[in-house]
């Protein structure tokens, strides 16, 4: 059973940083494409990055230079490393999966499996 479990959202300054955590299970991580969402009130589901098998990675205009995927395959956990933040990235934050190939892109319809999302505020 596949299951993603999000952690490392909180309340920061602008100009601060933070760390959010994916927590894979049932599969492993590194074999299929992985991406960071994110959905702020009243607004679409924004694909924020990804990162293929092989570490290929994608991230959006508005977080490039600042956001970095990464995962951990001991650990079978995706990472957000979010810094410089803008009150403008605040939103819930969503990890996800998708088993199909060929895949890299940043539109949640090509993701299947959801994680429950973890809230990032920023103050400015």
């Amino acid at each position: 059973q596949v299951q993603l479990v999000e952690s490392g959202g909180g309340s920061v300054q602008a100009g601060g940083s933070l760390r959010l955590s994916c927590a894979a299970s049932g599969y492993t991580i590194n074999s299929v494409c992985m991406a960071w969402f994110r959905q702020a009130p009243g607004k679409e589901r924004e694909g924020v990055a990804v990162i293929r098998p092989g570490a290929f990675t994608r991230y959006a205009d508005s977080v490039k230079g600042r956001f970095t995927i990464s995962h951990d395959n001991a650990k079978n956990t995706l990472y957000l490393q979010m810094n410089n933040l803008k009150p403008e990235d605040a939103a819930m934050y969503y990890c996800a999966a998708t088993f199909d190939f060929p895949c890299g892109s940043l539109s949640a319809g090509e993701y299947g499996s959801w994680g429950q999302g973890t809230q990032v505020t920023v103050s400015s």
